[in-house]
């Protein structure tokens, strides 16, 4: 099944900001494109935008004065659903409510021809319940860009239960052809972008609520350790605290209000506040000419201890070894038999150790945590927790240590997985459950995750490095400190984990 020709005219319906984007996407790909919107006059301003986007397009030199006429004579707004007949295929972008799209795609059916390919947009609603009203289900599919349409690469290609195999490689091809970059989907709550990044958001706001760290350090430790290009909280602000809430809130009832999904009243109380992020000016933060940004906490300067004692493995912080002996500080190795988890002692004795997990105070020596890094070399923040036999001069030495590595220190409550290793644990978790249930498969929902939602590295890829057997162990210690069984690991993440720990 090839992509839809270039002369075959695409439909949009709803000519908003998502439909204005997608209608350009097809436009410059070739295709005559028919705009449709509900509002009267509505398309014909749609179209008056997107030929002013074309201008602009001209004037930095993206595109040829001759190619913008080309695409400008291809643009019709139509008054009427009529005039989409003869449109090889249709994508819808109107109000997220299930009956309106259900009672578009009735009509539509009335009007195009038989071969004509049916698409909706969602990002919350169900692909199979929006065809489930149709005669001929079998030729609707989704087709999920991402805002904004024409600079964003990913398309989710979602079949439904009554999604022919065809209908959705042609809707695939298409995408692709339109220089997209395509991943398959089953209709899942959230397809996969929405349903895996749940924790991403999830995680650092419970960290809030259990007040263990600031938004500001929150996300200043996601970016400057994790290598995530924005932190949640800057990054819901820019979505819209209103937008994000509603899709984590739809995913969780739609999954049942499993534990895993569940909102956040923090975020809720924001939403009811109408602190809604830059749009309304203030959200997490606050937004314009005379906001002061708000700074993570940052620990102030101190001595580096002048030698430290290696205990056992530090995987995957091993790197930390060679960077402690370049800076000048003696390591010498620790006595008894190498064990994992592993941990760094200070010179008073005081345990430093990568989080697993461990609820505060639960081990047996005074313990300073320090967070995951996606790489410890090149990240210029780290996190650290001390427990609360923990005394000023051994925090001051773990903070002198990894100031001595050229790092940021930021000090947060002591809390079970910290910040960037909990999310990098959840998310794998999530995804490694989306694969074994078949939403899609492991290089697209990698591919999707880095595209869609610009992670540094996509999750199934994240798990191997951290190996499943980790990641299970550790989620199994965050489940026994919240017995609620969000955190309890998934069958799949401990199926795949016994894989590797017998091969």
């Amino acid at each position: 099944m090839t992509a839809l020709e270039l002369s075959s005219p695409v439909a949009v319906v709803g000519t908003g900001t998502m439909g204005q984007g997608i209608a350009q996407v097809a436009l410059l790909a070739g295709h005559p494109v028919r705009l449709y919107d509900a509002v009267p006059g509505q398309a014909q301003k749609a179209a008056g935008a997107i030929a002013a986007r074309l201008d602009r397009l001209v004037e930095k030199g993206r595109l040829t004065a001759d190619d913008r006429a080309a695409a400008g004579e291809r643009l019709a707004p139509v008054e009427s659903l009529a005039g989409l007949a003869g449109c090889g295929l249709v994508i819808e972008a109107i109000l997220e409510q299930l009956d309106v799209k259900q009672r578009l795609f009735e009509e539509l059916e009335g009007i195009v021809a038989e071969d004509c390919l049916l698409a909706t947009n969602t990002s919350s609603l169900s692909v199979t319940a929006i065809a489930g009203t149709l005669d001929k289900p079998g030729r609707f599919v989704g087709l999920h860009f991402f805002n904004p349409a024409p600079l964003l690469p990913l398309v989710e290609v979602v079949s439904g239960f009554a999604t022919d195999a065809a209908t959705a490689t042609r809707a695939y091809e298409t995408a692709k052809a339109w220089g997209k970059t395509p991943v398959r989907s089953a209709d899942t709550p959230g397809f996969i972008v929405n349903r895996i990044a749940r924790p991403f958001y999830a995680e650092a706001l419970r960290l809030f609520e259990e007040r263990a760290a600031d938004p500001a350090t929150i996300d200043a430790v996601l970016r400057e350790c994790g290598g995530f290009k924005m932190g949640p909280f800057e990054l819901t602000d820019l979505i819209g605290q209103d937008v994000n809430e509603a899709v984590t809130r739809s995913v969780w009832e739609s999954f049942f209000q499993d534990p895993k999904f569940t909102p956040s009243l923090a975020q809720r109380r924001l939403v009811e506040s109408r602190r809604l992020g830059r749009k309304s000016g203030q959200g997490w933060y606050a937004y314009g000419d005379d906001a002061a940004p708000a700074e993570p906490h940052t620990a102030e300067p101190a001595k580096a201890p002048e030698s430290v004692a290696l205990h056992g493995d530090l995987f995957p912080a091993d790197a930390l070894a060679d960077m402690i002996r370049k800076a000048g500080i003696r390591v010498a190795r620790g006595k008894g038999v190498p064990s994992y988890p592993g941990f760094i002692e200070l010179p008073s004795g005081v345990h430093l150790a990568l989080t697993d997990g461990t609820a505060a105070d639960a081990a047996s020596e005074p313990t300073i945590d320090f967070d995951l890094a996606l790489d410890y070399r090149a990240a210029t923040r780290i996190a650290i927790a001390p427990s609360s036999r923990v005394d000023e001069r051994a925090l001051k030495e773990a903070i002198g240590l990894f100031q001595a590595l050229g790092k940021k220190v930021s000090v947060i409550g002591h809390t079970p997985g910290m910040i960037v290793a909990r999310t990098v644990w959840m998310l794998v978790d999530f995804a490694l459950d989306a694969l074994g249930r078949e939403v899609a498969n492991a290089e697209d929902i990698d591919t999707a995750m880095r595209l869609g939602v610009n992670y540094p590295l996509g999750p199934i890829e994240w798990g191997r490095r951290l190996t499943a057997y980790r990641v299970a162990e550790s989620l199994d210690l965050l489940n026994d400190a919240y017995p609620t069984g969000r955190y309890a690991p998934s069958q799949a993440l401990r199926r795949q984990a016994v894989r590797e720990e017998y091969s």
